[in-house]
């Protein structure tokens, strides 16, 4: 399904269906639901540590949280019911490392962790970012770095290079992500300074956030890199106005498959992750959505992740 590209909130109301997947045509982008994927070899070393229930049963159940729909990071096919994008791709070649079929669940992201509590899910592949306090209840075997970003309507002389940049405007964020908590983090700063509090809106789907943004509703909004070079690159309406790392200014960081803490899984992702990596596969995998310079040497179990309290 390709056709002109035209105003990106025309495309994004329907988030999550073909109208978003049709962006992604426009920019040479392969979104039909014949994705030809990049593959990779099975990983003896890397299968044999997996719990014998998950080797026998076959499969890598793989819960997706962008329900709503997230170029690049996870979104649906022309079709409408295939899901595709970076977070995919690296979720069949890690199954494909450890000889399972994937089979990708599609949620919200607050049911992403619901499913993962209740061992619903294997693994959540979704953009999820190493933090101290989900380390209290989560494993994870890293594989990108974090990178967020604020985005603004185009033209504008607003910048942020820091927290007290935020002062007294209006952004929208994610509700329980990484990014919201450096937002509140910076806030409680800037009021301890005597500055004005910045205020923070939430919406469910990214549609309601950019049509919040090209109304004047919200100033910005923040959220993950990939999404919103995406974003601005098709769009031509708006622009980014500053980078971040995902874990605060002194970390930078990471995203990670995630398991249920003592799942007993960890470490068979990590040696599959190592493994996608030492025969390319992984750089391919990267290469397709753009997003090389966020690519990691080697997957770490469970380090240092955004602080508690910055």
């Amino acid at each position: 399904m390709k056709r002109l590209l035209v105003l990106s909130l025309a495309l994004l109301t329907l988030a999550g269906c073909g109208a978003q997947a049709t962006a992604a045509s426009d920019t040479g982008v392969n979104t039909s639901a014949e994705q030809n994927r990049v593959t990779t070899t099975r990983n003896d070393a890397a299968a044999a540590l997996l719990p014998a229930k998950v080797r026998d049963r076959g499969t890598l159940i793989v819960g997706a949280g962008f329900g709503s729909g997230s170029v690049p990071l996870g979104f649906y096919a022309d079709d409408n019911k295939t899901p595709i994008g970076l977070e995919v791709d690296i979720a069949y070649l890690v199954a494909e490392a450890l000889g399972l079929k994937p089979e990708i669940e599609v949620t919200s992201w607050e049911n992403l962790f619901v499913g993962l509590d209740s061992a619903k899910y294997d693994v959540g592949f979704s953009n999820i970012t190493v933090t101290e306090k989900r380390k209290q209840k989560y494993d994870f075997a890293t594989y990108r770095k974090d990178d967020i970003a604020f985005e603004a309507k185009k033209g504008g002389t607003w910048r942020v290079t820091g927290g007290k940049d935020i002062a007294g405007k209006t952004i929208a964020v994610g509700s329980g992500t990484n990014q919201e908590k450096i937002l509140v983090d910076w806030n409680e700063a800037n009021v301890k300074a005597g500055l004005p509090a910045a205020t923070i809106r939430y919406f469910q789907k990214n549609t309601d956030t950019y049509l919040a943004l090209s109304s004047g509703r919200i100033d910005g909004y923040l959220g993950p890199n990939p999404s919103i070079a995406y974003h601005v690159k098709t769009s031509g309406e708006t622009e980014t106005i500053g980078k971040f790392s995902g874990a605060g200014p002194t970390l930078q960081g990471l995203i990670a498959a995630t398991t249920k803490k003592d799942s007993g899984l960890v470490k068979a992702y990590q040696a599959a992750i190592d493994g996608v990596i030492a025969d390319g596969s992984y750089a391919k995998v990267l290469d397709r959505w753009n997003v090389s310079n966020e690519a990691v040497a080697k997957s770490e179990i469970n380090p240092p992740g955004l602080p508690l309290t910055n």
